[in-house]
């Protein structure tokens, strides 16, 4: 792969694959023959990662980044490729940018515009970033990077170009109170001096956020310039508005995870719509994000949702400007509320809930080129697949796109002529590129690991369904190699959320694939408070942390069994993070003599330090019914700290010191419950890690470390 995508070609196969292609069957995922070496830790770290595409407006070229991490550095770098969509069997062009680039995007003037820190001159890695583009010749190549926009004091963070060309909105942190992109001489108002101590007020909203300590102040902001033949010409303009008395304090994109999707240009590029977070004293514990529209004159911009007090989100306005559509929970507080789908006529303010009739809750959203139906991706069961919506009528229809062997859908873009470029991605391997024509069955674009994956010895992934709590119909999925002989030693995976799903997805961090190819069997229940089952079942697990979603994990474990009978239930070990690391530590006291071992990662150990520790507040305060004050009782009732003197099962504990989520101390507070009983307990912190294990030495090690633990436990002589 590495050399391929030095040359510009990718994998000889992809023609082959663009006219042969047949969809996996869901039991068993790649073609491996039976000597095929199973995939390890070193192969999911090192394994090419596709970003998300970009598509010219006549929806004829696409550009896409390819991840490439290094076998023996384990450094990452970004390669990217252009293709034509117009001629099937197309071999991707490397894309030489000159410089290290990041988010890419094609303009009205066919150009690429991208982000980078770096100069093709030479002058070396800069703390700021700045935005570029690059010409496109006939054969595919890129002209010397041109300078669009950049600041000598403050770094760009994101940006969006207005579909004529004449604009671009730029993001980035900066001082409310400053009315230009910049303002490096304003001293943050949380560093009085003269030590280095910050200082805090109840009115700054969040302390910390995430992984990172806030600068009460400074906010994220968007800008928006004019643009003379795709260049920053002029003085930008705060879609927050120039005077933060009569605009609003807020960070959009929202922290820490918003970009590009959060902001919609009009057609005409005369107005901004966008998504905001208010920063205020309520912010910790609030869910209530807003649609703004700024006419770009400087004024405060115009609040669109003021009747919804939940999440808004994702604005999307339809090709002709009439329409603004947008996804919207119902219920204030709530982070797992279904999204519907919301239509806003802009001439006359009336808005529909399209979609309320649904049981769906959509993840993306995005307009037909016809401007007559909306395009949508939402979790099925264990499937992410595409939907159309009518705008007229609200009819939901869902799009075959892979035959029925869906899997995960996502970043979905339509194209003029009616077709649509996504990935495509499952349990059995990474992410692709493929192309549907008028919404029929796609054919794939690339083979970015699909070959590589080939090689390695094969999976067959199984679902079943069994009663789980109240009766209620449960679904789970089995993973294991497909040539191998029983007995297997059994890993019971506990996804967090806790309102997710270990769907038919593929992922870089609790990988099922990886982990049964080390000779287990990996069993995932999506329990009650799981997502793609309708609303009513995700709700279930409100309150009742420790109670349905216990006795769905016991009841789908022993079906997993029943199923399949090579498996070796007497051998198992149960897995978990975040939610499932709460939920680990809550067997180790409810379930203490089924498991030969427990992995726990950023779990929850006590209620109520946890409570006052983390730092979105509305999480736990819906989850429990309110403070920990107001609703002690139910706190204390699924605490896990109550139940430690009935603890006795082996334990990894695993955590980050940047997790602000679940701090690491709730880590370190089960560990030395562990090592006061004298229960067999490892612990693993990572000082540069937060709620999730990213970095690609340190992803190598947490699974070195859990493999190891897991071998410790359940491997028998020979196996």
């Amino acid at each position: 792969m590495r050399n391929l995508t030095r040359s510009g070609a990718l994998v000889a196969v992809a023609a082959a694959l663009a006219a042969n292609f047949v969809a996996a069957p869901l039991a068993a995922e790649n073609i491996a023959s039976p000597a095929a070496p199973p995939m390890s830790a070193q192969d999911l770290v090192t394994l090419p990662r596709l970003g998300a595409p970009a598509v010219n407006a006549a929806g004829t070229l696409a550009v896409y980044s390819v991840t490439i991490t290094d076998p023996e550095t384990l450094k990452r770098r970004p390669t990217h490729f252009l293709i034509d969509l117009t001629r099937p069997g197309a071999v991707p062009v490397a894309l030489e940018t000159g410089i290290r680039a990041s988010d890419l995007a094609f303009g009205a003037d066919g150009q690429i515009y991208f982000l980078s820190s770096e100069h093709p001159d030479g002058e070396g890695t800069e703390p700021r970033g700045r935005v570029w583009r690059v010409s496109i010749g006939k054969d595919g190549a890129a002209g010397k990077p041109q300078l669009v926009a950049g600041f000598a004091d403050t770094g760009i963070a994101g940006f969006k170009l207005a579909p004529d060309g004449k604009a671009i909105a730029l993001w980035g942190e900066i001082p409310r109170a400053c009315p230009n992109f910049g303002c490096a001489e304003a001293k943050p108002a949380h560093l009085p001096g003269p030590g280095t101590g910050r200082l805090y007020d109840g009115a700054d909203g969040f302390v910390r956020h995430w992984d990172r300590w806030a600068t009460p102040g400074i906010h994220n902001r968007i800008f928006v310039f004019p643009m003379t033949g795709g260049v920053v010409s002029g003085d930008g303009v705060p879609a927050d508005g120039v005077d933060p008395a009569s605009g609003i304090t807020a960070d959009t994109p929202t922290m820490p995870f918003g970009g590009a999707e959060e902001l919609a240009f009009a057609p005409d590029g005369k107005t901004l719509y966008f998504t905001a977070r208010l920063a205020d004293g309520n912010e910790p514990g609030s869910t209530n994000l807003d649609i703004y529209a700024s006419d770009l004159s400087g004024a405060a911009p115009r609040l669109l949702t003021a009747a919804n007090k939940a999440t808004d989100t994702t604005p999307a306005v339809s090709p002709d400007g009439r329409y603004l559509a947008w996804l919207a929970m119902e219920r204030p507080t709530y982070e797992a509320d279904k999204l519907a789908v919301q239509l806003m006529d802009l001439k006359t303010g009336q808005t529909r809930n399209l979609t309320g009739d649904t049981d769906l809750s959509f993840a993306s959203l995005a307009w037909a080129a016809d401007g007559k139906h909306l395009i949508a991706t939402a979790q099925k069961v264990l499937d992410t697949p595409a939907f159309r919506i009518d705008i007229a009528t609200g009819k939901v229809t869902e799009l075959n796109l892979m035959a029925g062997n869906e899997a995960h859908i996502a970043n979905l873009v339509p194209l003029p002529k009616g077709g649509a470029l996504f990935t495509r991605d499952s349990l059995g391997g990474p992410a692709e590129l493929f192309l549907s024509d008028g919404m029929g069955q796609a054919r794939p674009l690339t083979d970015i690991a699909t070959t590589r994956m080939g090689a390695m010895a094969n999976i067959v992934t199984r679902r079943f369904s069994f009663a789980g709590a109240n009766g209620d119909t449960v679904w789970g999925q089995i993973t294991r190699l497909a040539d191998q002989k029983g007995p297997i030693p059994a890993l019971l995976y506990i996804h967090g959320g806790p309102q997710g799903s270990f769907n038919d997805s593929w992922s870089n961090r609790w990988n099922p694939r990886v982990t049964a190819s080390q000779g287990y069997a990996v069993i995932s229940v999506d329990f009650h408070g799981s997502t793609g089952y309708g609303q009513a079942f995700t709700d279930a697990i409100n309150r009742d942390w420790g109670g349905g979603p216990l006795e769905d994990l016991q009841k789908g474990l022993e079906a997993a069994l029943a199923l399949d009978t090579q498996i070796d239930g007497t051998r198992a070990c149960a897995m978990g993070a975040s939610y499932g690391g709460y939920m680990v530590n809550w067997i180790a006291g409810q379930w203490p003599d089924r498991f030969k071992c427990i992995v726990q990662h950023d779990g929850i150990f006590d209620m109520r330090s946890m409570y006052y520790s983390t730092e979105e507040l509305w999480f736990p305060r819906w989850d429990f019914g309110g403070s920990y004050e107001e609703s002690k009782d139910l706190y204390e009732k699924w605490n896990p700290a109550n139940h430690v003197a009935k603890w006795k099962t082996p334990m990894l504990v695993v955590t980050g010191q940047l997790d602000f989520r679940v701090p690491y101390s709730q880590g370190l507070m089960s560990f030395t419950a562990l090592q006061e009983r004298g229960i067999p307990s490892q612990l693993l912190v990572f000082p540069d890690e937060n709620h999730w294990v990213l970095g690609a030495k340190n992803s190598l090690q947490w699974h070195n470390t859990v493999f190891a633990w897991l071998d410790r436990w359940l491997k028998q002589d020979g196996q």
